[in-house]
């Protein structure tokens, strides 16, 4: 495998409970198949954040690593913005 060949998504930090781990939900744009409507779709990944530096309401890139647990494949790159926990909790 090359080097440099590795996913990145950008997203945003719903949990940061877990030791060195927070849960990013990752949303994307989908034309529905019958409606012909844009729908709004949301994926959870699990990343790694070594620093636990990442909290809730955080916009963060992630990119594809290695298996690290169970769940775990993505790591946490960069914090992009730092955002607040009401955002998200009102969503």
């Amino acid at each position: 495998m090359k080097a440099g060949n590795r996913k990145t998504k950008v997203g945003r930090v719903v949990s940061d409970k877990m030791d060195k781990t927070v849960v990013v939900s990752v949303e994307r744009l989908r034309r529905h198949p019958m409606y012909k409507r844009v729908i709004r779709l949301s994926t959870k990944f699990k990343a790694h954040d070594e620093d636990n530096s990442a909290r809730v309401g955080d916009t963060v890139r992630i990119v594809e690593s290695r298996p690290l647990s169970r769940e775990k494949r993505w790591t946490v790159v960069e914090i992009v913005t730092r955002g607040s926990v009401e955002e998200v909790i009102v969503e």
